[in-house]
């Protein structure tokens, strides 16, 4: 069942994503070679406590951790680690925080140092498609709209759009209805109607789109083993259009 919020209800979703792109734009910050991802995780969870709200991640279905953390070819669900970043490295860091009884979550892929040629055109073209896929954010679109614009331009870029993992509504739940696919036809799907609020999330691989999933349960990696990147926002459908909640 899809919910939609109210403005009130949007108005204090903003305030958990805004908190969310604020932690997002400080483990960037901190983001160079020699940096451990646990250390990343401990300092999302203390800025998000700081401010009152909860880890959104910690404890869902028993996932250990306020942030996911995914290197090079680890697409989603990655653990923060001890092991340093290295020079070269591509980091997807995703998170999500509890605040007002809302659910607040976002991601982006971060370079470490000075990456290859392939990886900036990767992580250009992923944030590219999220931009594409948000502008399509208005009342009379339809889901379809979104997945395509999306997918579109991935695969003009050359890469391809991860299929088993897509974006979802979000509200007082982390996880609602509709589904986000990636991929998929303009003009299918459902009505986009003020006070919808989703996550959109390509996930794109540099090489094919099929990802496999290592023995932790969590970490999902490509299975060609080539680089993946990942970038989200939470955004609302309003009378006005899109309107990004988790900008810092």
């Amino acid at each position: 069942m899809i919910v939609l919020k109210t403005p009130a209800e949007i108005e204090l979703m903003a305030e958990a994503n805004r908190l969310v792109g604020q932690v997002l734009r400080a483990v960037k910050a901190e983001v160079k070679p020699g940096v451990t991802t646990a250390h990343l995780d401990e300092l999302a969870e203390s800025m998000c406590r700081d401010a009152g709200a909860v880890p959104g991640f910690k404890g869902y279905h028993g996932y250990k951790y306020s942030l996911c953390c995914s290197v090079n070819s680890e697409v989603v669900h990655g653990f923060p680690r001890p092991e340093p970043l290295r020079e070269g490295d591509i980091l997807s860091v995703d998170f999500g925080v509890v605040l007002n009884g809302f659910n607040g979550d976002a991601a982006m892929t971060i370079a470490v140092g000075q990456v290859s040629d392939e990886a900036k055109r990767l992580m250009a073209a992923t944030e590219a498609s999220l931009a594409a896929g948000i502008e399509m954010m208005r009342p009379g679109n339809r889901l379809g709209d979104v997945s395509a614009a999306v997918q579109k331009v991935v695969e003009n870029a050359g890469f391809s759009v991860v299929r088993q993992f897509v974006g979802h509504g979000i509200g007082r739940a982390l996880h609602e209805d509709p589904q986000v696919p990636n991929f998929g036809k303009a003009g299918r799907g459902v009505e986009l109607k003020p006070g919808l609020v989703l996550a959109i999330e390509p996930m794109v691989n540099a090489g094919a789109y099929e990802v496999k999933i290592l023995a932790d349960g969590w970490t999902a990696v490509t299975a060609d083993g080539k680089l993946s990147a990942h970038f989200e926002h939470t955004v609302a459908v309003t009378e006005d259009g899109p309107r990004i909640l988790s900008l810092p």
